[in-house]
């Protein structure tokens, strides 16, 4: 199985987090299957720690670039909620895209992470959803949003309502999500070239960080970490050579 055609079974499995080739091998955030220990784990996940783009990164010196728009043209459809163990993550329906100079590429999923993987300026925050996308070739993008603590998120409250307690639970939401919904309402991004945060810590994946943060209230918040029971965030990594855009 090439690069390429791991990337696309990898979304097509609607995971980043669990995947044909991970799904044997048992790791987590912390203590001896955490993140320092994820390459020694399994030769599977040697690129957690010999890669050079990997993130997530703190997000800081980055330089003026005419950077496309992003072309969001996120659809309102049917979705699932999953509880993997690692994360809570919403299957989406097909039909949701975005496009930019790289191509068109396929919502697959969103997922969160508490606190934020990527830190802007050094900065953390108290929650991130990432949406992992694919095109016809398999190439993946991601586009991260962070969240702010404030007013309760009307986006949440409906996938709180369905979200599983247990690792391997899943539930179908009621009526229609709009993804978008989970977007600030400026699309101003920050652009990198990185990877999977969770093992095998594949490489090649395109990130786009939005700017602007979301708001959820702290009991959002907390409900997300209380059921994960654990930070899920793998530490910032290593800038090495890349370029960070804005």
């Amino acid at each position: 199985m090439n690069l390429t055609t791991t990337r696309l079974a990898l979304v097509l499995l609607s995971t980043v987090s669990i995947n044909a080739m991970a799904a044997d091998v048992h790791w987590d955030y912390e203590g001896k299957h955490g993140a320092e220990h994820w390459s020694s784990l399994s030769s599977k996940f040697s690129t957690c720690q010999s890669g050079v783009n990997q993130s997530p990164i703190n997000i800081s010196g980055a330089i003026e670039a005419s950077l496309p728009a992003l072309d969001i043209n996120y659809q309102a459809g049917k979705a699932t909620v999953i509880n993997n163990g690692h994360t809570i993550q919403a299957n989406v329906a097909d039909g949701s895209t975005f496009t930019n100079d790289s191509g068109s590429f396929d919502l697959k999923q969103f997922h969160f992470h508490a606190p934020s993987e990527n830190t802007i300026d050094g900065k953390s925050f108290p929650m991130e959803v990432h949406f992992v996308h694919a095109d016809a070739q398999g190439r993946l993008a991601v586009i991260g949003v962070m969240f702010e603590q404030g007013q309760e998120n009307k986006t949440l409250v409906k996938l709180w309502s369905k979200m599983p307690k247990n690792s391997g639970g899943k539930q179908d939401l009621s009526g229609l999500l709009n993804s978008k919904d989970l977007m600030p309402v400026s699309s101003d991004y920050f652009r990198f070239n990185g990877s999977l945060t969770t093992p095998p810590c594949s490489e090649g994946v395109r990130w786009f960080v939005l700017k602007d943060p979301i708001s959820a209230s702290k009991t959002q918040i907390e409900r997300f970490s209380k059921t994960m029971g654990r930070d899920t965030n793998r530490p910032v990594q290593n800038i090495n050579a890349r370029i960070i855009a804005k």
